[in-house]
């Protein structure tokens, strides 16, 4: 009975044949995995931008009420004083 050993003869260019493919397919798997990573940064990148802005405008908001909040308390003193100046001058 022969012996199978050299592995027949053709079967070594099909097998560099099949190696390139793995390979080309193994490059593309790499590349697509890169390209959602590089997605996946870019929308947390968006994320954080949309969350700065959010807390930028809620802290101006924040410091626009709280202005308000001094001028009305300014407003009720001042006529508190002006009623009381009133109230001396009767």
């Amino acid at each position: 009975m022969p012996t199978t050993e050299g592995g027949g003869g053709g079967g070594g260019r099909e097998g560099k044949e099949k190696e390139e493919e793995v390979e080309e397919e193994e490059e593309e798997e790499e590349e697509e995995e890169e390209e959602e990573e590089e997605e996946e940064e870019e929308e947390e990148r968006r994320r954080r931008g949309r969350r700065r802005r959010r807390g930028k405008e809620k802290e101006e908001e924040e410091e626009e009420e709280e202005e308000e909040e001094e001028e009305e308390e300014e407003e009720e003193e001042e006529e508190e004083e002006e009623e009381e100046e009133e109230e001396e001058d009767e």
